[in-house]
């Protein structure tokens, strides 16, 4: 059964199993690459099982230890130019046979898993997220979604499955500690969905048959894993399905 095992999801780090079939792709390596170890042991998964490691964008929390993993284990790392060029500084120097372009929409496959990235809106070089297509499955990573468009919500359609950004609420966050600019980015059209936002996707999707939505790249100090699920269940309720036995929706922890 191909499947999304989110390892670490949340502003301060993020890293997503993918596998289908015995094959194994991680999404991002935003915390130590000890901790990444330690989760796919506890997944029955060595490092040296990975077939790749496809980067989303450049921020910390999603390149951290990308470069030692690749390094250490002798594992691909996947981006398009941009992305490459923004991360070489912070990944260190990785082995060009190890260094594998793949620009939005452009597809390959690693195993028996066909990978496509799509551009989404965030304030990063060029930012992506990614559709799997495996065993007659489709599979979707999306998070730092600064603003929800027609043509983001078609890469997302025919989903069996999708981990997708519910990062904050917006009361939390407009009352929060963090300074002004940074709320402002939060809230720009390059900056991060909210729950609200997600809720509506996820009813969406849920009404065209998607059967599992995790919900993911919560911020710890702007919003709760319980608030984010009730908001999107009282929307997918709403459209008249059953969270539970139409859709299985869930939260992914942050470590």
């Amino acid at each position: 059964m191909a499947r999304i095992q989110p390892l670490f999801s949340g502003s301060s780090g993020n890293a997503v199993l993918v596998e289908s079939r015995g094959h194994s792709l991680l999404i991002d390596a935003g915390v130590s690459g000890k901790r990444i170890v330690s989760a796919l042991e506890e997944n029955r998964k060595s490092p040296s099982m990975l077939e790749g490691i496809l980067i989303t964008h450049e921020h910390i929390d999603h390149i951290h230890s990308a470069g030692s993993l690749s390094r250490r284990y002798h594992i691909p790392i996947y981006a398009n130019a941009a992305t490459w060029k923004a991360m070489l500084p912070t990944i260190g120097e990785v082995s060009p046979g190890l260094c594998k372009i793949l620009e939005p929409e452009e597809e390959c496959t690693v195993g028996d898993i066909v990978v496509r990235p799509f551009s989404i809106p965030h304030d990063a070089a060029c930012p992506v997220g990614y559709n799997f297509f495996t065993e007659n499955t489709k599979l979707t990573v999306a998070t730092d979604i600064g603003k929800m468009s027609e043509k983001l919500f078609l890469q997302f359609t025919g989903s069996e499955e999708i981990l997708l950004e519910a990062n904050y609420d917006i009361v939390m966050l407009k009352k929060g500690s963090y300074p002004y600019p940074l709320k402002q980015r939060i809230l720009g059209d390059h900056g991060h969905l909210s729950n609200k936002e997600a809720a509506a996707v996820c009813a969406r999707l849920a009404s065209l048959g998607t059967k599992r939505i995790v919900l993911g790249h919560l911020s710890k100090e702007n919003n709760t894993p319980a608030l984010a699920y009730d908001v999107c269940r009282l929307h997918i309720e709403n459209c008249g399905l059953r969270v539970g036995e139409d859709i299985r929706l869930s939260v992914a922890k942050r470590g």
